[in-house]
């Protein structure tokens, strides 16, 4: 039953309901709604179909071969599925995705540590009201002046400025 196949994926409904935005809460709860009125249905009916009684049917209609006829139809019927193309691409897709998204979190981590460095820096810094300009720059070299390279002030390119 492919129905009951769909069924079984799991949903994570907290981990869905934490990405819902404020404005959008009254959709996401109308269609776990009726998600759940679907998949309590679904459940309900069983795994195979009751079996027909072709005995009573032949004993209850009165035209001779009638029920013989639909029994043979009924068992020659096959109901094709379709098949299913979509699942190796999006199987390649989530993977993919988990790899660009493992990359990301090692990247954040190292940018994590490089801030945490840089904050531990500035906590232990000189107070800005206390600092000389020495401490200046040693705190910020960028901030240093290169009277060597240009003598006259300001002593930067006037493009920096």
């Amino acid at each position: 039953m492919a129905g009951r196949r769909a069924a079984l994926k799991a949903i994570d409904w907290l981990a869905f309901a934490e990405r819902v935005p404020p404005n959008q809460r009254g959709m996401f709860n109308a269609l776990k709604t009726r998600t759940d009125a679907i998949s309590a249905k679904l459940a309900s009916l069983p795994e195979t179909p009751a079996p027909i009684d072709w005995s009573y049917y032949r004993s209850a209609v009165a035209k001779a071969g009638m029920v013989d006829e639909f029994e043979k139809k009924f068992k020659a019927l096959q109901i094709p599925e379709p098949a299913d193309t979509q699942t190796a691409t999006i199987n390649t897709q989530e993977a993919e995705a988990n790899k660009n998204a493992a990359a990301y979190i090692e990247a954040s981590k190292a940018r994590i540590t490089m801030y945490e460095q840089e904050l531990d820096k500035f906590k232990n810094m000189i107070p800005f009201d206390q600092m000389t300009i020495e401490d200046l720059n040693d705190a910020f070299p960028e901030t240093k002046l290169d009277k060597a390279k240009h003598p006259y002030w300001p002593h930067k390119p006037i493009a920096e400025l």
